[in-house]
C-alpha cells in the first residue's frame, strides 16, 4: 500500500532513551524538561524569538483567536483544512470567506477589502500547502483597517520567506505538528509571535490560566503537551534536514516523470524557500480526478483530495459563493509524498495516471 503520507518514525533506540529518562523522572506533563528543551531547539532551528508548544494545531488556532481577543467577523479562506474555519466558529466568531487566487491557492488580497465591515476584527489566512500568502498586501490592508492577522501555517515547517521563517509574519502564526506533517511530535502544535506580551498571554491560556498553584491570570484551557510527545518531536527534529531534502528530491522527480501528464501546478511564491510539504496537482476536471483516484486506489495507492469541499459549503457557516475555490477544490489531487517513497513507486503512480488520462478507465 502507498498512502498519501506516512509519519516519519525515528529509531526505537533513540526514542527509548528519552522514554527511559521520563520513567526515571516520573514527570509526564505540565511543562516538563523535554517540553522546554523542545521549545528551545525549535526556536533555534526556526530562528524565531517567541514560541509556545501546545497540544495540536487546532488548539493553537483557538488560543490564537482568544489571545488576540477577536470578536465578530474574521475574514478567511475557503480553501484550507476544516480546522481553519471550525476554530473561528468554535470561538464564537463568524468566518467571512474571500475567494482564492487560481495560481497560488491562497486568499486573494484584491478581494479582501470589499468584505470588510465594522464587525471585522481580523484576517486569518492559510499559507496553503506551505506556500506563503501575499504577506505585504495583507499587512497593508490590516494596517489600514486596524485588523489583526493570524496565519494558519499548519503546513509550513521549514518554509522561509525573504530570508526568515514564514512563522515570523502576522500578529500570530500557528503550526501543526500532527503525525502527517513533515515535522511532527505525534500530536502537537506551535504558536509563534513577535510580541512578548502575546506569548505571555498564550503561556497562561494553554495551562488553564494558572499563574501559580492556586492563582490564575485570566481565562485558560488545557492546551499543554506531554513529555512523550516532546520526546518524539526531539527525535524527529534531529533528522528534519534529511526529511526536507528527501521531499525536495521526490518532488523534483515527480516534476520530471509527470511531464507527459496534462495538469497544472500551484504557483510558489518567488521569494520563498519552499518546504515541499505536499505534491498537489490540478487536473482538467472533477471527472478526471475521480477516474485517476479510482485507478490508483485499485492499485492500493491512496492520493487525497486536499482540500475538498470548499469550506464555504460547511453547514455551520454562512455560505458564500467562492467560484475559484470551488473549482480548484473539485480538480485538485495530492499525490503520495513521504520520506521513504521510492522512485519505483513514483514511477508506478505516474504510469497509472498517464494511462488513465490517455485512455480512460
Amino acid at each position: 500500500m502507498i498512502p498519501v503520507t506516512k509519519p516519519y518514525l525515528p529509531s526505537k533506540e533513540k526514542f527509548k532513551k528519552y522514554v527511559d529518562d521520563i520513567w526515571k523522572r516520573q514527570w509526564l506533563t505540565n511543562n516538563g524538561p523535554l517540553v522546554n528543551e523542545f521549545e528551545l531547539l525549535l526556536k533555534e532551528y526556526l530562528k524565531v524569538e517567541h514560541l509556545a508548544y501546545v497540544g495540536n494545531g487546532t488548539i493553537a488556532l483557538q488560543i490564537a483567536i482568544k489571545a488576540l481577543e477577536l470578536k465578530g467577523e474574521i475574514i478567511t479562506t475557503p480553501f484550507s483544512y476544516v480546522a481553519t474555519s471550525s476554530s473561528i466558529v468554535w470561538e464564537q466568531c463568524k468566518p467571512i470567506y474571500v475567494d482564492i487566487s487560481p495560481e497560488t491557492f491562497n486568499i486573494d488580497p484584491s478581494k479582501i477589502e470589499e468584505s470588510i465591515t465594522h464587525k471585522t476584527s481580523a484576517i486569518l489566512a492559510t499559507h496553503c500547502f506551505g506556500n506563503p500568502c501575499d504577506i505585504e498586501s495583507i499587512e497593508k490592508i490590516a494596517n489600514k483597517h486596524k485588523l489583526k492577522v493570524i496565519y494558519d501555517a499548519a503546513h509550513c515547517f521549514g518554509t522561509n520567506y525573504k530570508g526568515k521563517s514564514i512563522l515570523e509574519y502576522g500578529d500570530l502564526s500557528t503550526l501543526s505538528l500532527h503525525a502527517t506533517k513533515i515535522m511532527h511530535s505525534t500530536e502537537g502544535g506551535l504558536i509563534v509571535t513577535r510580541h512578548p506580551e502575546i506569548l505571555k498571554k498564550v503561556a497562561f491560556m494553554r495551562n488553564f490560566g494558572h499563574s501559580g498553584p492556586t492563582t490564575f491570570h485570566g481565562l485558560g484551557i488545557n492546551g499543554k503537551n506531554s513529555e512523550f510527545h516532546a520526546a518524539m518531536g526531539l527525535c524527529v527534529l534531529e533528522d528534519i534536514d534529511l526529511i526536507l531534502e528527501s521531499r525536495k528530491e521526490q518532488s523534483k522527480y515527480y516534476d520530471m516523470i509527470l511531464k507527459p501528464l496534462v495538469y497544472k501546478k500551484q504557483q510558489i511564491e518567488s521569494s520563498c524557500d519552499y518546504n515541499f510539504s505536499y505534491y498537489p496537482i490540478l487536473l482538467n476536471d472533477e471527472q478526471e480526478v475521480l477516474e485517476i483516484k479510482k485507478v490508483l486506489e485499485e492499485a492500493e495507492i491512496f492520493p487525497r483530495r486536499y482540500f475538498y469541499p470548499s469550506l464555504s459549503k460547511l453547514d455551520y457557516v454562512t455560505q458564500k459563493e467562492t467560484p475559484i475555490s470551488d473549482d480548484i477544490s473539485s480538480r485538485i489531487l495530492c499525490l503520495p509524498l513521504y520520506h521513504d517513497l521510492t522512485k519505483e513507486e513514483q514511477d508506478m503512480i505516474s504510469r497509472l495516471m498517464q494511462r488513465t488520462q490517455k485512455y480512460g478507465l
